[in-house]
């Protein structure tokens, strides 16, 4: 589509084929490109700024600024086309931007001078304020068309010129009271005066010309002196304003670089702080592989281990198995609880990598598989004597050597007494017998002569289960 601009407007187009961007006046806009229209005409901006003097003085300096684009500079209008032409001119961000620059000129320029100096030298402070107020403008592509600095204005609380109004007017009055008695005393003396000076005028007149020409001519020369000394302060003065505005543009281009310097370092710092968070999880997701490679080995390891001492307990187990299998060979009466004892004992063995507690609960099963085999035995044995509890009892003591002690201490008893001893004998056990067995046969061979001697220290007859005594005449 053809778009043609107004006499005060410019077209700004973007898009394909065009690198940065285009003004024209008229321009056809083709597919993948945009355009806006920004109007040149100047705008007024009325601001009331408030500065402060070098005493610290502050006022209030009314100023009227037509400002618009530099219409006479291209490079002027691309800056103004890119930063400017998107906002309304009327907008607050505009007028912030423009309000901002001439309020921070006008107060840098005005603390540099007194009040008296801003109060005599309005057409001075205006040109300052216009020329360093276009400077900051013109990396905008703006242009001061006019500006206006209205009579300054007192800051409420700080009457300064109304007291200076005040102060200039009772100095007129004063001065009018001092030139009316001034011509009063004139008037009465002066005909006298006259009369005397006339003589003396007349003899002095030519020694004054003389004097008043060598006056003349050295005040000219002192006015002269005075004259090109000012011109000289004021040249310094305009040159150190001249540095001091350069000073400040420099400052302001350090800031603005050192902005642009800090958006990079951000950016950079930014892309690193990205990479460095890439960087670990990278090193997080290695650490998560590693730690399971590692637990798998720890893992190969341990059931290796596990595995190995599970053969060396079962070797173990083995061994203490056969001495056990030893022991209970050689008394089989204590078979069953050694037995526990020793299965304890092995379990106590095999799960010392489990811990101590599991030990004790194996200990404590061996202690119970001991009391259930008593039990057991006890049981089987009160069922041979069908469940008479006095034959288990006494064949209980019998078994525990309870008669043997009891022999034992008959024996003592009767020592050098000469008792009749009997000698009983039921010939030797088979020799297939095993251990245990040659163990209840011997018990058994001295149950008879035991039970006689008994019989004949004490008169007590064994029970009837367990027989009777032969007679008195008989030896077996």
């Amino acid at each position: 589509m053809y778009r043609v601009a107004s006499p005060s407007e410019y077209l700004v187009i973007t898009g394909i084929g065009i690198d940065d961007i285009k003004l024209a006046k008229k321009a056809w806009i083709l597919p993948g490109q945009s355009y806006i229209i920004f109007d040149m005409s100047p705008v007024n901006y009325t601001f009331e700024v408030q500065a402060m003097s070098s005493e610290k003085l502050p006022f209030m300096l009314p100023a009227v600024f037509t400002i618009g684009p530099r219409i006479d500079d291209t490079p002027s209008l691309h800056k103004y086309a890119k930063l400017i032409s998107r906002h309304d001119k009327l907008s607050s961000h505009v007028k912030e931007l423009v309000q901002g620059i001439i309020e921070g000129e006008t107060r840098v320029l005005a603390a540099s001078m007194t009040m008296e100096e801003v109060f005599k030298g309005t057409k001075e402070f205006k040109q300052e304020v216009f020329e360093k107020v276009q400077l900051e403008l013109n990396q905008f592509g703006l242009l001061i068309y006019n500006a206006n600095v209205k009579q300054l204005v007192d800051v409420p609380g700080h009457e300064y010129f109304s007291y200076l109004g005040q102060k200039t007017q009772m100095e007129a009055a004063n001065q009018a009271k001092v030139d009316v008695a001034e011509a009063r005393k004139k008037g009465e003396i002066g005909s006298k005066e006259r009369e005397g000076l006339t003589l003396q005028n007349a003899a002095k007149i030519d020694a004054e010309t003389k004097i008043y020409a060598t006056k003349r001519e050295g005040e000219g020369k002192m006015a002269e002196i005075k004259v090109k000394a000012e011109v000289k302060v004021y040249e310094n003065v305009r040159e150190a304003e001249v540095a001091e505005a350069n000073a400040e543009l420099a400052k302001k281009k350090a800031g603005w670089a050192k902005e642009a310097q800090v958006a990079e370092v951000e950016a950079a710092k930014a892309v690193a702080l990205r990479d460095a968070e890439l960087q670990t999880q990278v090193e997080r997701m290695n650490a998560l592989t590693r730690t399971e490679k590692l637990k798998a080995e720890f893992l190969s390891k341990a059931s290796v281990e596990y595995e190995t001492k599970v053969q060396e307990a079962n070797w173990d187990l083995y061994n203490k198995q056969k001495a056990a299998e030893a022991i209970l060979y050689q008394r089989e009466k204590e078979a069953e609880a050694q037995k526990a004892i020793a299965e304890a004992e092995f379990y106590a063995r095999q799960q010392v990598a489990d811990g101590e507690f599991y030990a004790k609960k194996k200990e404590a099963e061996g202690l119970i598989a001991l009391g259930q085999a008593q039990g057991a035995y006890l049981r089987n044995l009160l069922d041979a004597v069908g469940g008479n509890y006095a034959a288990m009892r006494d064949f209980m003591m019998i078994n525990s050597g309870m008669f043997q002690e009891i022999a034992k201490i008959n024996a003592e008893a009767v020592r050098g007494l000469q008792p009749k001893i009997s000698i009983w004998t039921n010939g030797e056990v088979d020799g297939g017998s095993n251990g245990a067995m040659k163990e209840v046969a011997g018990v058994y061979k001295m149950l008879p002569p035991l039970f006689k001697t008994v019989h004949e220290q004490t008169g007590m007859l064994p029970p009837a289960w367990m027989g009777t005594l032969p007679n008195s005449g008989s030896n077996n």
